[in-house]
């Protein structure tokens, strides 16, 4: 194991954990070649705590949120000489195993763009938090296994996407296929980067030995809340228009249309409809500028082999969704 390998970590006020992630990475017996934390204008006094307590982090303060992708895209490219980067979110605390287990993975499966460890509940480490992100035809992205047992999932798998929370990227593939898309902001931006490198014909895996406790919505606050349904709704129009071909969309539509119906639903009755509505006009907005302003969209680059391949997820990943509701 020569690769080269750099742990980056967003980080937004995050007092309360930065220190439990940060102290966890001691201890890995592959230790990272470099650990940076990209502080996005954070007032908690996080940024000072890392630049005092943790003198081994190199700390890139910026001056105001960026966001997730800004964050992340800032210390991707801070380690660019590097052969592997590992997204860390802040209100993780990782195995001793997990560099060691993630870089093991990627160095046995050449054609992996992507690897995810095996997220677990902070509260509750016996139960699943996220095991590899899935993107069905209803215009869903969803974790995988989320409350469920985490002894179920203990095999090596192909994932549709890495949850960028605890997910380590091939750096020569991720410059040919482009960072995160800072359009995103944040959210889905992980569930974009892991289909643009399938249109490629890359793969994204699950690597269960590398396990991670996760808090969830340590930045945003919540599970639910204005920020997150504005974002989400509307960074889900745009994932569609960036990756789907006219065609795709077309075969599509009689499964994305109940199922941002679904969507509208859920979260009228929690009282974000008006949100959720917002975000979805915003996201076809966006799409349509980026259209105007000569963007390529990304599907041109995909071939006939790896649509069929995503294709077939996306139908099997509705199934693979419904059956969690029972």
């Amino acid at each position: 194991m020569g690769k080269k390998t750099a742990v980056v970590i967003p980080n937004y006020n995050g007092i309360e954990y930065i220190d439990a992630c940060l102290r966890s990475l001691e201890f890995q017996t592959l230790k990272p070649d470099r650990v940076i934390v990209v502080d996005n204008g954070s007032d908690d006094g996080s940024r000072e705590y890392v630049e005092k307590e943790y003198p081994w982090v190199s700390l890139i303060p910026l001056a105001s949120n960026t966001g997730f992708c800004g964050g992340v895209n800032t210390g991707i490219l801070a380690s660019r000489d590097m052969d592997y980067v590992i997204l860390l979110n802040n209100d993780t605390r990782v195995d001793p195993a997990f560099t060691k287990q993630l870089v093991k993975a990627m160095e046995r499966y050449p054609n992996a763009f992507s690897a995810q460890a095996k997220m677990l509940r902070m509260d509750d480490p016996s139960k699943i938090d996220d095991a590899g992100d899935l993107y069905c035809a209803l215009g869903w992205s969803f974790a995988r296994g989320k409350g469920k047992d985490e002894k179920a999932f203990r095999k090596n798998s192909e994932i549709f996407s890495a949850c960028a929370g605890a997910a380590i990227y091939r750096m020569s593939m991720l410059f040919k296929i482009g960072l995160f898309d800072e359009n995103h902001f944040a959210y889905l931006e992980d569930c974009d980067l892991g289909w643009r490198a399938q249109l490629l014909g890359w793969r994204n895996l699950f690597v269960p030995s590398a396990k991670v406790m996760h808090v969830g919505s340590a930045s945003s606050g919540s599970i639910y809340n204005l920020f997150k349904v504005r974002n989400t709704s509307r960074n889900s129009v745009y994932l569609i228009f960036k990756n789907m071909p006219p065609w795709q969309i077309a075969l599509n539509l009689p499964l994305l249309l109940p199922g941002f119906l679904i969507k509208a639903v859920f979260f009228a009755r929690r009282g974000f409809g008006k949100e959720y509505r917002e975000g979805l006009v915003k996201g076809y907005r966006m799409s349509a500028e980026s259209r105007k302003d000569g963007r390529e969209p990304f599907y041109l680059k995909g071939s006939a082999r790896t649509f069929l391949r995503i294709q077939i997820q996306l139908w099997i990943n509705v199934v693979r969704r419904l059956a969690e509701f029972f």
